[in-house]
């Protein structure tokens, strides 16, 4: 695994706030001469939201945000826009698929309800569509297409300095959950789709939407291609991988829950019980069964602990 990288060339003029897992990176772009202001990709979570908020005033100093933009709409890369528009008056620009159930808030159409995370409500300004340029900090940054984690998920990628900004589509070790695959959908094409296509791309450096930047590009190709086919091979393996993030990340939100709430919320999330409906019947004849061996699994890696009759995140 390579070194944490935050001094490279490609980062010129860029600064990463690298986050924990509860909310995604921040990369804040600095204005270049002619331009209204800055631009910050990605938000991270609402309850970071003012810390958030003063990382990027630290940063900027007396300088505007000009613009929020948005890699994907998961609650851990926008949910600090509303506050950041509320404070520095930054437009939002996201991907467009989702931008109609953004601006009547369709509870239904976006992730929130259904993987059962907080967002607070934002105001969408504009849309960044594949294969259309996104110009910030003097840069040329290529929206392209990143569907598997999130049908609606872009990365950034800067030719001239060899800067991809990959955002869940690929981590140091890995990417994040397929999604569609969660919903019964096919998902597992799409992210092996994504990883050649940034496989054929010249980059240098990679910022992740979580963990540290890296260049070794090639060996996170290979570990994340390793993955894949062990999913592919075993989908039931990933649905309850993915199961297992989403009970994790509410502890990660909540911090610590009496037990017995913490499975009334599970069994009020739609996809945890359709996971469980189409993968985990051979484990337990119920959903609460189903996600009580789960919390007894992530106690007994560390991931989660018990105190008392309450289940608090580690």
């Amino acid at each position: 695994m390579s070194a944490p990288v935050h001094d490279h060339p490609a980062l010129a003029g860029l600064r990463v706030f690298e986050r924990g897992w509860l909310s995604s990176n921040n990369i804040l772009v600095q204005a270049a001469e002619g331009e209204e202001g800055a631009t910050l990709i990605d938000s991270g979570h609402v309850n970071h939201a003012q810390q958030t908020l003063a990382l990027v005033r630290h940063a900027l100093g007396e300088a505007p945000l000009a613009r929020i933009v948005n890699t994907h709409l998961h609650s851990d890369h926008c949910g600090g826009n509303a506050t950041l528009a509320r404070a520095l008056g930054a437009r939002i620009t996201i991907p467009p698929g989702l931008a109609e159930a953004v601006r009547t808030w369709e509870a239904g159409a976006l992730s929130y309800e259904a993987t059962g995370q907080l967002c607070e409500r934002f105001e969408v300004h504009d849309t960044l569509h594949p294969g259309e340029l996104l110009h910030a900090g003097g840069r040329r940054f290529e929206v392209l297409a990143a569907p598997g984690h999130d049908p609606d998920s872009v990365m950034l990628f800067d030719a001239t300095n060899g800067l991809l900004i990959s955002a869940d589509a690929l981590w140091e070790q890995g990417f994040g959950v397929v999604f569609p695959e969660m919903d019964g959908e096919p998902g597992f094409d799409d992210v092996g789709a994504v990883l050649d296509a940034i496989a054929a791309l010249p980059v240098k450096l990679v910022v992740p939407g979580h963990g540290a930047p890296f260049t070794d590009v090639e060996a996170a190709l290979a570990r994340s291609r390793s993955r894949l086919a062990s999913f592919r091979a075993e989908p039931a393996r990933h649905a309850k991988h993915g199961v297992k993030v989403l009970i994790k990340y509410h502890l990660m939100e909540v911090r610590e829950q009496e037990e017995q709430d913490l499975l009334r919320w599970a069994l009020g999330t739609p996809m945890l019980t359709g996971v469980w409906q189409r993968h985990g019947r051979a484990a337990a004849d119920s959903a609460e069964g189903w996600c009580a061996l789960l919390v007894d699994e992530l106690v007994g890696a560390g991931a989660l602990r018990r105190k008392g009759g309450r289940i608090v995140d580690a």
